[in-house]
């Protein structure tokens, strides 16, 4: 009885080398050159041309390395149109395999599932975000307006009706941006109790026991007042309100009170020449005014116009008319036109009834502009 069929060692020897070749490919391609083999070695014992074929010289086109160039700029082709695969053409003279190749290279299939993926994962996102939108709008176009009962609860009906193939959990639950930081996570309220705090700047995230809540920071305002008043050691009291500032700034704490403690601080900085912390002072306060937060807009509106002529800055910012009607406003202005016309007379007699404490603000350039005027009058 036969034991089964006999190979030559020269198609051992072949069949080795290229299992040793399939262990550096991923399965996939791994899994068609066993199946190229096995067509190859079938097609040879059928037609008994084991012991002629030069088994050296044989390639299995399965573990052709692809170009990667060639790769990109190959379109994706449909699977479905490919036509039945190349038979094995073996002679006894000669042995040419033409062998079907893979289908689609494993490496696109990977790349085009994951950008799928993320296609659907960017258009649920942005259905989810449409949804929310259209349903906050609705509900505050109803109750913002003072419209009528009858016609915010048409425009209801008109949402429910417009929204009504959309899934519950989708409109209760939306899909967090991943882009968007969620600051309500890392706002913190301070646990500590002490009136004063000397100012550290922050070199590691704030820890709650060494800050101080709002009722404790209106305290430490009152005690601030106090202290300037009776006492006025101007590099105390700046440091404690910078470190007033700080509490407020790492609790996002932006109220009528942080106002309060910004305006305070920037007069008694310009009392005491310190235009750097008035200048930071001012810039928040800016900020804050635009929040709709009430204060001293019209006061600090004008010193903003005479810092700017502190660093000949004469490029005045845009004004609405009825900010161009304020007194402290228009004195600035004034101001702002005799520096740029040379009305050195007229700009004196304004330094001499700057409004609030303008006067602070333009001791800081009026020996300047003096010697300006000495110079001027002199080549005359």
């Amino acid at each position: 009885m036969s034991s089964g069929p006999k190979f030559p060692p020269a198609m051992q020897e072949w069949v080795t080398s290229q299992f040793q070749k399939m262990q550096k490919f991923p399965p996939a391609m791994r899994d068609a050159a066993r199946e190229e083999m096995k067509k190859i070695i079938a097609h040879a014992y059928s037609t008994g041309t084991m012991l002629s074929i030069p088994w050296s010289t044989v390639q299995l086109t399965s573990l052709n390395e692809p170009d990667p160039i060639k790769n990109l700029k190959r379109k994706t082709t449909d699977h479905h149109a490919e036509g039945p695969p190349k038979k094995v053409q073996l002679t006894n003279n000669s042995f040419v395999p033409s062998v079907k190749p893979l289908k689609a290279n494993v490496f696109e299939d990977d790349a085009r599932s994951k950008r799928e993926k993320r296609f659907q994962r960017e258009a649920l996102i942005e259905q989810n975000r449409n949804v929310v939108t259209n349903h906050h709008n609705v509900m505050v176009s109803g109750n913002s307006t003072g419209g009528s009962l009858g016609a915010r609860m048409q425009g209801f009906a008109h949402h429910q009706h417009q929204h009504q193939h959309v899934p519950w959990g989708l409109v209760a639950e939306p899909v967090p941006d991943a882009n968007v930081i969620d600051w309500d996570k890392y706002t913190i309220v301070g646990r500590s109790t002490s009136i004063f705090k000397n100012y550290l700047r922050l070199t590691s995230d704030p820890d709650p026991k060494d800050i101080r809540p709002l009722p404790v920071l209106k305290q430490t305002l009152e005690q601030l007042k106090q202290r300037w008043r009776s006492e006025g050691n101007y590099h105390w009291v700046c440091d404690q309100f910078k470190s007033l500032r700080q509490d407020l700034t790492v609790q996002r704490i932006k109220n009528d009170f942080t106002v309060q403690v910004y305006e305070i601080h920037a007069r008694i900085a310009l009392e005491n020449s310190d235009l750097v912390e008035f200048n930071a002072c001012q810039a928040t306060l800016r900020t804050l005014y635009e929040l709709g937060l009430p204060g001293k807009k019209e006061e600090f509106l004008g010193y903003r116009i005479l810092y700017m002529l502190h660093g000949r800055n004469r490029a005045v910012s845009q004004l609405t008319p009825q900010e161009k009607e304020l007194p402290a406003v228009q004195h600035a202005l004034k101001a702002h036109m005799t520096m740029a016309t040379g009305n050195y007379h007229q700009f004196f007699a304004l330094f001499l009834v700057a409004p609030n404490m303008g006067g602070y603000i333009m001791d800081h350039y009026v020996d300047r502009e003096r010697c300006a005027a000495l110079i001027t009058m002199t080549k005359a």
